[in-house]
C-alpha cells in the first residue's frame, strides 16, 4: 500500500514539498501522479529538480480547456492510476481543478482522502477555487487544517471535529527548506535592484486581469504608490496578464515588466522587498512568513490570518486605496506573529498518517 501525492501546479508541488521530503526520510511507501493542470510534466521536471525532489511516477499531462474538460480528463487518468495500484490515502492539496479530481476518484474509489490546507473559505462561490475547496472538504476522510480559523470553518459546515487536525501550514515548512535552496542558487543581481528599494507586484487572477476596469485600477494605483514611495515596481508578468495588458491597450507606465521568475528567484525577490502587491494567495502566506507587508489587490481573501495579524490590507482595486494602504504599510516590516505555524506542518502530516493507518 503506498500513498498518492496528487498534484498539478506549482503551488501544489512547492505546499506538499514537505510531505514528499518527510516520506523520503522515513522510507515510506508513496508515489507522486502529476496531472499536468497547469504545465506539462516535462516542462514542471526542472521545477522537480531546483527543489531536490524525486520526480513523479505517473504524469497525466492533461494541459489546459475548460474547467469541465479539465476535470474530466484527470477524473479520467487519476482512476486508471488507482486500479493499478494499491493506494492507502490521496493526498492531495488546496483548491485547484487537481484536487476536485482527485478527491473525486479517490472517494468514488472508496480511498480516503487527505487534504492539505483544508478549511480555507473566501465565501465566494463565484471563484472556481472556493467551490474545489469545499467539495474536497467534504469527501475528505483526513483534513489537515492549518489553522483554528480554518477548523471553524469547517465545524460550521457540519464536518466531524475527529476528522479535523489543525497542523499549521506547509507553506512554512517549504518557504523555510526552499529558501536555503534559493540563497545558494538564485541570482537576482541581473535585475538591477537594490534590496529593500523596491516593491514587488504580482496580478493574474481572472476577476483582475481579465476586466479591464480593474486591471487599470491596479495599474495606475501601483505607479502612483511608486512615485509617491520613491521605489521601483517589478513585475513577473503572467502570459494570460500580458495578453490582456496588450488587448486593453493598457500602459503600464512606471512599472518595471519582467518575463516570470523561476520559483527560487522569486522567493529570493519577494524576501528583500520593500512591500508587496499580489492577487495571490500562496504570495499572501509568503509574504506574512517572510516579514514583508502585503496588500491585496482583492475584495475577499481566503487567508484572513494575514490581515489579523497586521502582516496584510485588503485594498481592491480602486487607485487611491492602493496608494494609502501602501504607504502605511511600507512603515509596517515585520514585527507580527506568524500565524501558520513552525515549520513542522509536514512532519506533523506524516505522523497522523501513520498512526492512523496502522
Amino acid at each position: 500500500m503506498a500513498h498518492a501525492v496528487i498534484l498539478g501546479t506549482r503551488p501544489e508541488i512547492i505546499k506538499l514539498s514537505p510531505l514528499i521530503r518527510e516520506f523520503e526520510n522515513r522510507g515510506e511507501a508513496y508515489f507522486i501522479l502529476h496531472t499536468g493542470q497547469h504545465y506539462s510534466y516535462n516542462m514542471d521536471r526542472v521545477f522537480f529538480e531546483q527543489l531536490e525532489l524525486p520526480g513523479a511516477r505517473y504524469h497525466l499531462d492533461v494541459g489546459s480547456g475548460s474547467h469541465g474538460e479539465q476535470t474530466g480528463k484527470m477524473l479520467e487518468g487519476i482512476e486508471e492510476v488507482f486500479e493499478r495500484e494499491r493506494v492507502e490515502t490521496a493526498i492531495v492539496q488546496g483548491d485547484t481543478n487537481t484536487v476536485l479530481a482527485g478527491a473525486l476518484a479517490a472517494s468514488k474509489m472508496h480511498i480516503p482522502v487527505a487534504h492539505v490546507e483544508a478549511g480555507l473559505r473566501s465565501y465566494d462561490r463565484r471563484m472556481p477555487e472556493e467551490i474545489n475547496r469545499v467539495v474536497a472538504d467534504h469527501l475528505s476522510e483526513y483534513l489537515f487544517a492549518p489553522t483554528n480559523v480554518s477548523k471553524g470553518n469547517l465545524l460550521k459546515e457540519g464536518i466531524e471535529e475527529d476528522k479535523i487536525y489543525v497542523v499549521g501550514n506547509t507553506v512554512v515548512d517549504a518557504l523555510l527548506q526552499n529558501l536555503k535552496i534559493a540563497e545558494e542558487r538564485a541570482d537576482i543581481q541581473n535585475l538591477d535592484i537594490e534590496e529593500g528599494a523596491y516593491i514587488l507586484m504580482t496580478s493574474h487572477r481572472a476577476e483582475n486581469v481579465d476586466v479591464k476596469e480593474r486591471f487599470e485600477g491596479i495599474l495606475e494605483g501601483v505607479r502612483r504608490l511608486s512615485k509617491e514611495a520613491g521605489l521601483q515596481v517589478i513585475y513577473p508578468i503572467h502570459p494570460r496578464s500580458r495578453k490582456n495588458l496588450v488587448a486593453f491597450g493598457l500602459k503600464a507606465s512606471g512599472v518595471t515588466l519582467v518575463e516570470p521568475l523561476d520559483y527560487l528567484t522569486f522567493l529570493l525577490l519577494e524576501s528583500k522587498a520593500a512591500l508587496v502587491v499580489t492577487d495571490s494567495g500562496g504570495v499572501q502566506e509568503e509574504a506574512c512568513i517572510l516579514g514583508v507587508p502585503c496588500i491585496t489587490v482583492r475584495d475577499n481573501t481566503e487567508r484572513p490570518e494575514t490581515v489579523d495579524v497586521g502582516a496584510n490590507l485588503l485594498v481592491g482595486t480602486d487607485p487611491n486605496m492602493i496608494v494609502e494602504k501602501g504607504l502605511l504599510m511600507l512603515n509596517r516590516r515585520g514585527g507580527w506573529e506568524n500565524p501558520f505555524g513552525d515549520g513542522r506542518s509536514g512532519k506533523r502530516i506524516v505522523d497522523i498518517l501513520e498512526r492512523v493507518s496502522t
